[in-house]
């Protein structure tokens, strides 16, 4: 009997050994109740690295999607989400540490490192530290382009390389702008303002745009700055042997380029006097605020921290005829003609568009003849005031209808704008005057910007069934486009300006700019194509017809029309044979500064070189990109908790053992508030559990019922001692289903 029963024990406890292992040595209830604690604590920040984990993923995904979305973003965005990537990398690492004992401390130098190349690239543009406050026009090329801006580097290439003609002056530098900022200490309550804006709230736009530009009026210009602005009028006084005034006139950095004019956005003022240099000064650096600067740089992606304000001091030309010219038709680059806009006195009505210009056409074939040539009614002219400024007179009925240069005139512009278009390499928009004594001078030359291709227009299947409301004018914008009209008279009519509507003005005024990202097109009823609405409205690809005559008087606003730029045609209500082929272009974003910005950071975040866990080379020092920190310790992440779970027997030694009819070893750790109060022993049952997701998941898993062991005999009973000792799967040092531990973290 003795003998029998022996040898049942010893069969025990050969079971038990492989069913249950090796017995670990008991802990107190205090040391139980510390390791639990201890476990939860670790859980808590392995949890805190997963959501700052996931935080991350989510803000690269949406940064991913804007890119190719054409959506409008600013710095703001990029900076918000800039610092969004970098709180939470820093939290994964803190708790990756706080988890491992600190086994991953390297990580801050590894964080540091990249975090330093991302800010980098987030720094304003750095300006020469010279301090090189003003520079004679005869020193100025487009090498300079950094130092005064590309409208005034241009003009000093072509004087200074091609001997073309241009007023004689100096150029207050970007240093200078940089200084007085400084000086006056307006940058952080700039940045403060400008930071937050978004492009879509026109009345938050045109408060902050006049704050901003009380700052900069209110402001002192230094001494240093002041006294050389001075001696270098007195210097072109003396060069030029006469008493003059001059025309300052912006040139910030990214204007007069190819992919972003800012054609009318800053101001310029004209005869200027030596008393009133520096308030003329503080007058073009405050129209960098302008509503429709600040609306242009958030819709093109500028930041407003890379553009600092030169400015050109040019003597002031008092000029019989002034205009602009195109060296190509913006909507056949590929033809011979060039473009010639005129009108009498300044340039000035030409690009503001508040009269309708003489047209030449000059064709290159036949020793560039006159093709073509438009000589409209000009009732209104802009001249020098024999005091300070410029004045509005009315042209001389003798003089409206005629041309307001000769054919020999046009054709000498004509050539220098050739001259211009091969010494660049592209074609240019040119604005020029001539003088009373017949001398051209030119003012100003940038890129010329082509029409937006569209889709050739199918052939009408029928008749268009309604009349247009108007006909003619003159395509500053090609395209077509549906939609509810909007005039806009003032200032307050701008403010209440609806997105998508169609705006209708008399004239194309630099003023408007800032509602051509809002408006689905534009109608005026002045205005020629070389005009600063038309640039803009053709960089933004928003259809325009110019030079209506009356459109503000047949057009109501919440009319419904169709504007046929191409056609020069406005038709009432919604024509829909002509807009059904109409194709949206991409978006403005794509290539502008602010988005070529993100894509770098996005390099130094998106990429990931650590693949596989497994591999020799997944360490810590092969981390080149955020992904590769996020992904290095994410998985660290899993190991160290299971680790630590395993190195101090966690189960047997805080869990409590699930009493379920299931034949595996189920263990339950609670964190906080998963069991029911006054739950004590070892094991724990279903009815004491209040973690509803774990009894949610208990019921998915004994959703089929384990049907038991077949009946024990003493055949059974020796068979189950025999398997005991030989099957696998009940081998604690090997993979089995039965002797895995199974842990429920509620």
């Amino acid at each position: 009997m003795s003998q029998g029963f022996n040898a049942v024990t010893d069969l025990t406890k050969v079971l038990r050994k492989y069913l249950f292992g090796k017995k670990r040595k008991g802990l107190s209830a205090a040391k139980k109740e510390e390791l639990r604690i201890l476990f939860q604590k670790r859980y808590w920040q392995f949890k805190t690295l997963l959501k700052a984990n996931n935080e991350i993923h989510e803000i690269v995904t949406d940064m991913g999607k804007i890119m190719k979305s054409g959506r409008i973003f600013g710095m703001s965005y990029i900076r918000a989400n800039c610092t969004a990537i970098s709180v939470n990398l820093y939290k994964i690492i803190e708790n990756l540490n706080g988890i491992s004992d600190n086994r991953y401390s390297e990580f801050h130098d590894i964080a540091d490192g990249i975090w330093k190349d991302v800010n980098n690239l987030l720094e304003p543009r750095k300006i020469a530290a010279d301090r090189i406050f003003v520079l004679p026009l005869e020193q100025v090329d487009k090498q300079k382009a950094d130092l005064v801006g590309s409208k005034m580097a241009n003009l000093g290439e072509i004087r200074n390389k091609m001997g073309v003609p241009v007023p004689e002056g100096f150029i207050i530098s970007a240093s200078a702008y940089e200084r007085f900022i400084e000086f006056n200490g307006i940058r952080a309550e700039i940045n403060r303002r400008i930071q937050t804006l978004a492009p879509d709230n026109i009345e938050i736009l045109h408060r902050v745009s006049s704050e901003i530009q009380q700052l900069v009026m209110n402001g002192t210009v230094p001494d240093d700055v002041s006294s050389e602005i001075m001696a270098s009028f007195d210097r072109l006084e003396l060069k030029l042997d006469r008493k003059i005034a001059v025309s300052m006139r912006s040139s910030a950095f990214g204007e007069d380029e190819l992919n972003a004019s800012f054609a009318g956005q800053y101001r310029s003022v004209l005869n200027v006097k030596r008393e009133f240099l520096l308030y003329a000064y503080k007058e073009v650096i405050a129209s960098k605020y302008t509503l429709q600067a600040i609306s242009y740089r958030l819709n093109r992606g500028f930041r407003d921290e890379d553009i600092p304000m030169s400015v050109g001091c040019m003597e002031m030309v008092d000029a019989v005829s002034g205009g602009v010219i195109y060296s190509r038709d913006p909507a056949d680059f590929s033809g011979d003609a060039i473009v010639i806009n005129a009108a009498w006195g300044l340039a000035k009505t030409v690009v503001d568009g508040s009269v309708n210009p003489d047209v030449f056409i000059i064709s290159r074939k036949d020793g560039k003849s006159i093709g073509r040539t438009l000589i409209q009614s000009k009732d209104r002219k802009a001249v020098v005031h024999p005091g300070e400024g410029i004045d509005t007179l009315g042209v001389e009925a003798s003089l409206r209808c005629r041309p307001s240069i000769s054919d020999e005139q046009a054709l000498l512009l004509a050539d220098i704008a050739s001259g211009l278009e091969n010494h660049f390499g592209y074609p240019q928009d040119i604005e020029w005057s001539i003088g009373h004594d017949g001398s051209i001078v030119i003012l100003q030359t940038r890129p010329l910007k082509k029409y937006h291709e569209h889709p050739e227009r199918k052939p009408l299947s029928e008749k268009i069934p309604n009349e247009p409301i108007i006909a003619g004018g003159a395509t500053a914008s090609s395209g077509v486009v549906s939609a509810e009209a909007f005039v806009v008279n003032s200032t307050l009519d701008m403010l209440r300006f609806p997105k998508g509507a169609l705006l209708v003005v008399k004239h194309p005024l630099p003023q408007w700019a800032s509602l051509i990202a809002h408006a689905a097109g534009l109608i005026t009823n002045t205005g020629g194509i070389t005009g600063h609405l038309a640039t803009v409205a053709r960089e933004f690809d928003v259809p325009a017809l110019f030079n209506t005559g009356n459109a503000t008087d047949k057009i109501k606003t919440g009319d419904v029309i169709t504007l046929d730029a191409d056609g020069l045609r406005v038709y009432s209500g919604e024509v829909k044979e002509l807009i059904h082929d109409v194709v949206k272009e991409k978006g403005l974003m794509e290539g502008s500064p602010v988005h070529l910005l993100l894509e770098k950071i996005l390099n130094h975040v998106v990429p990931l070189n650590l693949t596989d866990p497994d591999s020799i080379e997944f360490k810590p020092k092969n981390c080149r990109t955020v992904h590769d920190i996020t992904r290095f310790c994410h998985e660290m992440s899993v190991r160290e908790m299971f680790e630590f779970g395993k190195e101090h027997s966690l189960a047997e030694r805080s869990a409590k053992r699930l009493s379920s009819g299931v034949p595996m070893q189920w263990w339950v750790l609670n964190l906080e508030d998963g069991f029911r109060e006054g739950v004590k022993g070892k094991t724990i049952k279903l009815e004491d559990i209040s973690s509803k997701p774990m009894l949610a998941l208990w019921e998915g898993i004994t959703a089929v019922p384990w049907k038991g062991p077949p009946p024990v005999d003493t055949k059974g009973f020796m068979s189950v001692m025999f398997e005991a000792t030989m099957n696998t799967e009940i081998e604690p040092s090997m993979q089995s289903s039965f002797a895995d531990n199974n842990y429920f973290i509620i």
